[in-house]
Formats: C-alpha cells, sequence, structure tokens
C-alpha cells in the first residue's frame, strides 16, 4: 500500500495530508484558500493520487503559509509513500493546453529536491490569489518530495488558465512517474541503486 499521511503544525498552520498513490484521484480539498482548492483538485484528479487536505491557516496576515506549508506536507507524503522507489517509472512529462495557454512539465522522481520553473504571469493576482504564491507551492512541494520538476509556460495570457495548466500537467506528469513499471518490479531504477 503507497500510502501516507503527514501532520505539520506551526504557530501559523495546522496541515493534515493523507495520500495514496494508487488511487482514483478522488478526496477533499480544505485548503482555506478557495482558488487554491481549486487547483490541487485538478492536481488530485490528473494525478489520479487520492487525496485529503485540510489547513487551518493564519489567512487574515494572507496564503502565503497555508499554501507553502500544504506543499511541505504534501511533498512529505508523496516521499514516504513511494518508500524506497522500487518499480516505479520514476519520470514522467506532459505538454499540456489550456485553452491559449501551453504548459510543459516534465518530472524526475531523483531523491534530489528541485523546483525549476519558467513560468511567468501577466497579472499578480487571480481573484484573491497571489500568483507568486504558484512558484511558492511548487518549490516546498518538489523539495520535500525529493523529485526534480521543471515548469514552463511555451504560451498563455491568462493567469487562470496558465496555472490551472500548470496544476493539471504537474499532476499528469506525476502520475506517469509514480506510477509502477513492470519492467524494473523488483529494482530501483537508477546506476546507483538508490533514489
Amino acid at each position: 500500500m503507497r500510502e501516507a499521511t503527514v501532520l505539520r503544525k506551526t504557530a501559523e498552520t495546522d496541515v493534515q495530508v493523507t495520500i495514496d498513490l494508487d488511487g482514483r484521484g478522488t478526496g477533499e480539498i480544505q485548503s482555506g484558500v478557495g482558488f487554491f482548492n481549486h487547483m490541487l483538485e485538478l492536481m488530485m484528479r490528473h494525478s489520479r493520487i487520492d487525496l485529503h487536505v485540510v489547513c487551518q491557516g493564519d489567512t487574515w496576515v494572507d496564503d502565503h503559509h497555508s499554501v507553502e506549508d500544504i506543499g511541505i506536507a504534501l511533498g512529505q507524503a508523496v516521499r514516504e509513500a513511494l518508500g524506497d522507489k522500487r518499480g516505479i517509472c520514476r519520470y514522467g512529462f506532459c505538454i499540456l493546453p489550456m485553452d491559449e495557454a501551453l504548459i510543459q512539465c516534465a518530472i524526475d522522481v531523483s531523491g534530489r529536491g528541485g523546483f525549476f520553473p519558467q513560468i511567468a504571469f501577466p497579472t499578480e493576482q487571480i481573484g484573491t490569489f497571489d500568483t507568486q504564491l504558484v512558484t511558492e507551492f511548487f518549490t516546498a512541494f518538489a523539495a520535500n518530495a525529493g523529485i526534480t520538476l521543471h515548469l514552463r509556460k511555451l504560451a498563455g495570457e491568462n493567469s487562470h488558465h496558465i496555472a490551472e495548466g500548470a496544476f493539471k500537467a504537474v499532476g499528469r506528469s506525476l502520475r506517469q512517474a509514480v506510477g509502477l513499471d513492470r519492467a524494473f518490479a523488483e529494482e530501483i531504477p537508477s546506476t546507483k541503486g538508490i533514489l
């Protein structure tokens, strides 16, 4: 069973994340940030990872702490659920169209966390959501999951479409990367023998 639950409690947030890597892309998201709920739901659906997120954060300050801490907890949950990573595909990639936006994503479950974005937004906000928080989330997620994550905007003029395309593309790529590969069923997909 490739499942994990992570609890993260700080002076700013109280986060609980539960995942099942072999799910159907269902669950419940209660981040406390409306737009971010929508983005996580898209990522969940397209990754086919079951996801339950509950966060109580200091959103009266702003949304930053909640978004970042969910990224940390979700990354930790993915890392824990993967175990020694035996039998996984390891790599995932996607070029995803979302109306006029076109997003490229590539993932390596390398054990070395890093987020490498080239994804500029034409506006500073989507409704009340700060577009800088997209980068904050994926930075925290990649570092704590131990994945290398490249995300690029190839085209796009609408900030909502760009963000939506990004979360969908990461979901699709993650689905491939953590999926099981029969050719590596009893192996760790690395010449080092460890990821």
